[in-house]
């Protein structure tokens, strides 16, 4: 860009010296250069500082590693490479027998649960009715004692028969314990819930809905619009539910911003809302206006995370950018630009505004030269 600026004042410089016939002496030609140099370096700075400028940009987007919640082998892959897509729409198929027949397993057992719980119920209704029983002989038992205890006191009645009513008392209030144990245990088999349900049948459902979501993650869908590029997934693969093993890449479709990264020099001429300008090597003789949306809140390169291992002098030597995501407000749907295409970026100020005229014609000289190639 400054060597545009630079020989576009030596083709101005040579014709003014043609058009006016002035001659080269001592005076004329240094006179030429250093007010070349004072005006070139001037304009150059206040251009660079307030109006800047970057090669280094593009668009850069989100996508998604799809990874199957399930194993098993793909049976249909309906998604087509590079097609937009819904979201929800079906991106493949998984062999659904094997969860199918947990679905039957799982409700099959809910089933058997269920019944367990009305033969947990007749259990403690059982268990009632028998402590019902041990009550009415326990007190048979207390008033038979009673009354040879009260017999024996007039002679009616040995010692050798009360002892027998009192060791028959004991048994009866012994069974009596028992029996309420049994009725408390068949009680809590019988009223031990979560969330209003019995634990058993409760854990049954649980079954029965991981059953079927895994059924229905056989099915994978889009998770948003967007489309799947470099498609490489066929029926008879398998599908394994590890992250390290993503079947296939699927890229968002949302909206168009870019990223720019701008010296540091420039920090304070970098703001929302400024004007922008792109130039695409693929679009050459073309610029599209855009603006700033925001200008990122870090610098990537003074990133620290907690280890074992200190950060020595030479990690603090960087020279990192600052980033700013722009968008292009131009209507850009006539032209073949894929995803991902690189930028260079000029970010208007509000400073200097009749500088930015020069930055503006140096942008569209630039863009011109995207018809030749220059590398290397």
């Amino acid at each position: 860009m400054d060597l545009l600026l630079i020989l576009t004042y030596a083709a101005l410089c040579i014709a003014i010296f043609k058009i006016f016939k002035i001659p080269l002496n001592k005076w004329t030609v240094p006179t030429a250069v250093l007010g070349g140099v004072v005006l070139i370096g001037t304009l150059i700075l206040l251009m660079n500082y307030n109006h800047p400028f970057s090669q280094i940009g593009g668009q850069y987007y989100a996508t998604t590693p799809i990874v199957s919640s399930v194993r098993g082998k793909v049976v249909e892959v309906e998604v087509e490479a590079n097609q937009p897509m819904r979201k929800g729409d079906v991106l493949f198929r998984i062999d659904p027998v094997p969860f199918e027949a947990d679905v039957i397993r799982a409700k099959a057992a809910l089933a058997d649960a269920e019944q367990d719980v009305l033969q947990l119920e007749s259990v403690y209704k059982a268990a009632q009715s028998d402590t019902i029983k041990a009550v009415a002989e326990r007190d048979k038992a207390e008033r038979e004692y009673d009354r040879y205890q009260k017999g024996f006191k007039k002679g009616a009645f040995t010692a050798q028969q009360v002892d027998t009513r009192l060791q028959t008392f004991k048994a009866n209030q012994a069974a009596l314990e028992a029996a309420q144990a049994k009725e408390e245990s068949a009680r809590l088999d019988f009223e031990s819930e979560i969330y209003g349900e019995n634990t058993t049948v409760a854990q049954r459902k649980a079954q029965v809905i991981q059953a079927e979501f895994n059924l229905q993650e056989t099915v994978v869908r889009a998770p948003t619009d967007g489309y799947v590029t470099q498609l490489a997934l066929r029926p008879g693969m398998m599908a394994v539910p590890l992250p390290l093993a993503p079947l296939m890449t699927f890229v968002h479709t949302e909206d168009n911003y870019y990223v720019g990264a701008f010296r540091q020099n420039s920090l304070q001429r970098l703001q929302p809302g400024f004007e922008a300008e792109f130039m695409f090597r693929a679009l050459p003789g073309k610029v599209f206006k855009g603006r700033v949306v925001e200008v990122m809140p870090t610098i990537a390169e003074g990133q620290f995370t907690a280890s074992g291992t200190l950060r020595t002098t030479q990690s603090f030597n960087t020279m990192g950018r600052a980033l700013v995501k722009l968008e292009i407000v131009d209507d850009m749907s006539e032209y073949l630009l894929p995803t991902g295409s690189n930028a260079e970026i000029a970010i208007y100020s509000d400073s200097f505004t009749h500088v930015s005229i020069m930055r503006k014609v140096l942008i569209r000289m630039k863009s011109w030269q995207n018809y030749l190639y220059l590398d290397h």
